[in-house]
Order: C-alpha cells, then structure tokens, then sequence
C-alpha cells in the first residue's frame, strides 16, 4: 500500500496536485502489473480496460499496415499508457501495447476512475490533466510529421524525449519517425559527426583563448 501511494503522490506531482485525500483514494484504486520484455500489455482487438502509470521499463504501441508494424507512442519512467480511443468508448483497439523492458505499470481501472470521478471533482480534474496530456502529446508528434523533415524530427525527438533514442531499438525509433531505418542512421551520423566538430572547434577556441 505504501508504494501505491508513492506511485498517486507520483501522479499527483507530474499531472495534477492532489490533497493528502485524493491521494488516499486514487492509491486505492491502482492495481501493480509487472512484465517481462517482449510481453504484451494489449493485444489487438482487445478493449483497454485500464490507463497505466509507468513505474519501471519501457513500453511502445503500435499497430500493423499493410503487414508491418508502425510505433506509435513509447511511454517510459513518469509517463501514461493510454489507448485513448479503446479507453474512453470501450471498444476494441486496433493499438498493441508490449514491453520493450522488464516492466512494472500500475494500472487505473476505467470502471473504478469513472467512480471517483463522478463523486470526486479532484480525481475528475486528475483524469482531465492527463487526458488533455496525451492529447497535446499526440498532436505535436502529428504535427512534428507533417511540418519537419526527417533531420527536425530526430532532434526534436533527441531534445524532448532522450529516453526513447537511448532506450528503444532504432528499427522502432525509425517508425515512431516515419522514416526508414536507413534514413535514420544517416541523419544520427550527420548529428554525431556535426557535435564532433563543434566540440572541436570549441577545444580550438579555448585553447587560443588560454594563450
């Protein structure tokens, strides 16, 4: 119980302050999930019954076109696993969520969310921050696609989400970016071999700056 609560003062803290009471009783309702890597969270076609708090490890959704799988979201450390479309109707997802890592999630059951919420205006507005969250999120990685090139889009990804080039296997990295595995080792080489060069230059320039 005491690392529910750990986990809801977690949540409470990124998403939306809670009282030593919404605390309370949003920790009452989370339910710990472990997995190993490679397991899957959601498979296709099933309805996502819960949003997950990511406590350990990393996770990525995706679903498959024309016979091969697309990334869509990773979701590590301090982050939700959302299936939003599935979550909020209730219906089947067409989303496959896995984990990447040996991974510990605590799951918000929808049932007991919709619960709280309908008698508990802080729990409502807790539900709202992250939703409104994901949202944003999913709206600036759409937009990151349709504006930036291919070079933008690994920086910005580089700059924002570090975890996710450090962590995940670049074939996932490549997708989530909608480009070939191929174009993404270019432009990371480009990347390592431009940082070189500035450092380098940076050297030069302190070393004359010393004399």
């Amino acid at each position: 119980m005491d690392r529910r609560r750990d986990i809801a003062r977690e949540i409470a803290r990124i998403y939306c302050t809670l009282t030593p009471m919404g605390v309370e009783v949003l920790s009452k309702i989370l339910v710990p999930c472990k997995y190993s890597k490679n397991d899957v969270v959601l498979p296709e076609g099933k309805v996502c019954r819960a949003m997950y708090f990511v406590d350990k490890g990393m996770v990525r959704q995706y679903y498959y076109k024309n016979g091969k799988d697309v990334t869509e979201h990773f979701s590590y450390e301090g982050r939700i696993v959302i299936c939003i479309e599935s979550f909020l109707k209730q219906e089947p997802s067409r989303l496959i969520v896995e984990a990447l890592e040996n991974t510990v999630l605590y799951a918000i059951p929808y049932d007991d969310l919709h619960t709280l919420a309908v008698r508990n205006q802080e729990i409502e507005l807790l539900f709202r921050r992250i939703l409104e969250h994901a949202l944003i999120s999913s709206q600036v990685h759409a937009d990151s696609q349709r504006f930036e090139n291919a070079t933008e889009r690994y920086l910005r990804l580089l700059r924002t989400k570090p975890e996710i080039v450090l962590r995940a296997p670049m074939l996932h990295v490549a997708s989530y970016l909608q480009m070939s595995p191929e174009t993404l080792s270019r432009v990371r080489a480009a990347h390592v071999a431009e940082e070189t060069i500035k450092d380098k230059d940076e050297g030069i320039s302190g070393l004359r700056g010393s004399l």
